[in-house]
């Protein structure tokens, strides 16, 4: 797999998509920093462990997720090696059964396709449909990584600067969940 060096607050050269590039307008605006690397598509946690490498830490696990009705959906970050049992999950945040959302509603709300499912896309949210759920770990780690809303880029951003400038920017909250090993 072709990756980049490790950049510090750059985007990738030439055209941009544009989910893409309104990700990293955000971050700029809010004055957010983070460290990038592009690479081949790093749509799999296989090959986001390449990528995880050279941002010196692990791409969070991002699922999106909805109940069997497709009425309410949520984006769970996770730890890339934390299983996911849906059972465990659904009884904490007090929901039917989950099952993993359709690819439309993942473009439709969050503007990111199969494999770059992204905390950065609830800035797409505007009517709060997703709701944003963080395993512990995740939640409390110095740092989190995610994609801009394409898989050909990966991100390392302070979780602070996530938890408070970000969300607050687009009106989510974050609802933490305990993820048995």
């Amino acid at each position: 797999m072709d990756i980049s060096p490790l950049y510090h607050n750059t985007r990738p050269e030439g055209p941009l998509l544009p989910q893409e590039e309104a990700a990293f307008d955000m971050l700029e605006r809010l004055g957010i920093g983070y460290d990038r690397v592009s690479s081949d598509p790093a749509d799999n946690m296989e090959k986001c462990a390449a990528v995880a490498d050279v941002l010196g830490m692990p791409i969070c696990k991002n699922l999106f997720l909805c109940n069997r009705q497709k009425t309410q959906f949520y984006l769970l970050c996770m730890g890339p090696d934390k299983p996911f049992h849906t059972k465990d999950l659904s009884r904490q945040i007090g929901s039917a059964r989950l099952s993993f959302a359709p690819e439309e509603a993942l473009w439709e709300l969050l503007h990111c396709t199969p494999g770059s499912a992204t905390i950065l896309g609830l800035m797409h949210d505007h009517d709060h449909a997703v709701r944003l759920l963080m395993e512990r770990k995740v939640y409390e780690a110095e740092y989190l990584s995610c994609h801009p809303c394409i898989c050909t880029s990966s991100l390392k951003l302070k979780t602070a600067d996530i938890l408070q400038r970000f969300l607050p920017e687009t009106g989510h909250t974050v609802t933490v969940v305990d993820l048995p090993d």
